[in-house]
């Protein structure tokens, strides 16, 4: 058993560190690194990326062409750069890591920001919604512990002490009860406002011709 768990625990280790790896041996061995820092750029990576393919490849002794990766990372930028990518990227909660030159980098951020503010209320409305579902479903169990406590109380069997016990615990529920239900409500009203000003700013943006 103890061998077996040492195994497994290898092999986690392997995938984790294999996991780590930008790069097989087999694509650093074969790779145009001109195409490969294109692709790095198109995907917004900053420029530790390359230092990351190095890493992968010096075990198993390749070293990269950097100049051929820059010049590719050049190009992916500028496909990357664009306002589009930009909100695209901020709409669905991306980082955005710097990388854009200076002439791109003005309309990018502000495609980005607009992206990124539309993530954000998405995110009120659904961390709302989810707080609602969650604080909803302890109410219901809450409810169905106080109905089978309410029958136990009223059972022959119960004796006194038990039913001490049972008032005391139908007390405390009671009171979370209270309290879900007054957060309960306030979350639906802050679904609400957060609702509206998506609603608002969905028709901004569409506006804007994102």
């Amino acid at each position: 058993m103890n061998r077996k768990l040492g195994l497994l625990g290898l092999a986690l280790v392997f995938v984790g560190l294999s996991g780590c790896a930008t790069m097989s041996g087999d694509e650093c061995m074969t790779s145009d690194w001109s195409a490969i820092g294109y692709e790095d750029g198109a995907r917004g990576y900053a420029t530790d990326r390359f230092g990351k393919h190095r890493k992968a490849c010096a075990k198993h002794g390749v070293t990269p062409d950097f100049a051929a990766y820059q010049d590719g990372r050049d190009q992916g930028l500028v496909e990357y750069c664009q306002p589009g990518r930009g909100f695209n990227v901020g709409s669905h909660g991306g980082s955005y890591n710097g990388v854009c030159s200076v002439n791109l980098e003005a309309d990018f951020l502000d495609a980005y920001n607009a992206g990124y503010h539309l993530y954000s209320l998405r995110s009120q409305v659904s961390r709302a919604s989810s707080s609602i579902s969650s604080k909803e479903h302890e109410l219901e169990e809450i409810e169905d512990l106080m109905l089978a406590n309410g029958v136990a109380l009223v059972a022959r069997e119960t004796t006194q002490e038990d039913r001490i016990l049972l008032l005391a615990d139908i007390k405390d529920m009671a009171e979370r009860t209270g309290q879900l239900e007054a957060e309960i409500e306030d979350l639906y009203e802050v679904r609400a406002r957060a609702q509206v000003e998506l609603e608002h700013y969905q028709v901004v943006i569409a506006d804007l011709g994102y």
